[in-house]
């Protein structure tokens, strides 16, 4: 099992930098990706960034050049850096890990962390 805690969510103005950071416990994987994703009511769960176990990292369109992921793997931890927030941001950030082994594919996911880009 995995256990994943996000903090570093909260209110900021629009143009603000908040920092994400999702601490991962359990059975992970040096192989395993890590990623953030977001939800805002009435809409779907989306991709906001992923990182391999490579390092290879991955953006949505939206957040390209503002927000950049980050891993550590000795600590089991991945960060969002996020800056010239949006209000269109805001939403809840859930940690997530991906997990494949052969045709077998795993996920998991923190409680979320709400972000708020509001003056």
């Amino acid at each position: 099992q995995v256990q994943l805690v996000e903090t570093g969510g909260g209110l900021v103005q629009p143009g603000g930098s908040l920092r994400l950071s999702c601490a991962a416990s359990g059975s992970i994987l040096s192989r395993d990706s890590m990623g953030w994703y977001r939800q805002a009511p009435g809409n779907e769960r989306e991709l906001v960034a992923i990182i391999t176990s490579a390092g290879n990292t991955n953006y949505a369109d939206s957040v390209k050049g503002r927000f950049t992921i980050s891993r550590d793997f000795a600590k089991n931890t991945v960060n969002l850096q996020m800056n010239s927030l949006k209000p269109e941001d805001t939403a809840v950030y859930l940690c997530n890990v991906y997990r494949a082994s052969g045709f077998a594919t795993w996920n998991y996911w923190g409680q979320g962390t709400q972000v708020t880009v509001s003056s």
